[in-house]
């Protein structure tokens, strides 16, 4: 396994670390729980980082990376909306948002296409993990402002409802 594909699934093994210390909700878990999950963010900066530069994309890779960035966002959300932090709508547009695209993906590749990653699957990945960062640091670590923690998740929900659109709208798919 190359070095990108470990990245990808040490990020894949960090997850349930990062719900277990979020969902003991206390300040040193929480604190903890900002770590980990800054570790596991980077990892995915890294994966495609060495990926490309090292020419190491493979089609476990392809599988791997975007698994271990749903399975990061989907449940750290999760433990927000189990600790009250978030409520269930956030969550839910955004698991919808990732099983549209996903079926997609593979009823494009049943056709002999690959849909890409674009620049708003890049920059809803980005603001995901720049909210997740603002809830798991508020209130316990730093007392943000509401509108800040509330602004940041709807334009979360924002830009994951418009990422999806556009792979919808830029798929070269026949949906007979």
């Amino acid at each position: 396994m190359n070095m990108p594909n470990k990245l990808s699934t040490l990020r894949i093994l960090l997850v349930p670390i990062i719900i277990y210390l979020l969902l003991l909700n206390t300040l040193v878990s929480s604190i903890a729980a900002l770590a980990v999950f800054i570790l596991a963010a980077l990892t995915d900066k890294y994966d495609g980082y060495y990926a490309r530069k090292y020419d190491l994309i493979t089609t476990l890779g392809k599988i791997l990376d975007p698994l271990a960035d749903k399975m990061l966002i989907i449940g750290v959300f999760t433990a927000f909306v189990e600790i009250g932090v978030l409520s269930t709508w956030p969550l839910l547009i955004i698991v919808a948002r990732e099983l549209a695209v996903t079926g997609l993906r593979v009823v494009a590749a049943d056709q002999g296409s690959v849909i890409p990653a674009n620049i708003w699957g890049k920059t809803k990945t980005t603001i995901q993990m720049i909210t997740a960062i603002a809830l798991i640091i508020n209130p316990k670590i730093f007392n943000l402002p509401f509108i800040l923690t509330e602004g940041l998740v709807w334009l979360t929900v924002l830009i994951t409802i418009y990422s999806g659109y556009t792979y919808f709208a830029g798929a070269k798919v026949d949906y007979s």
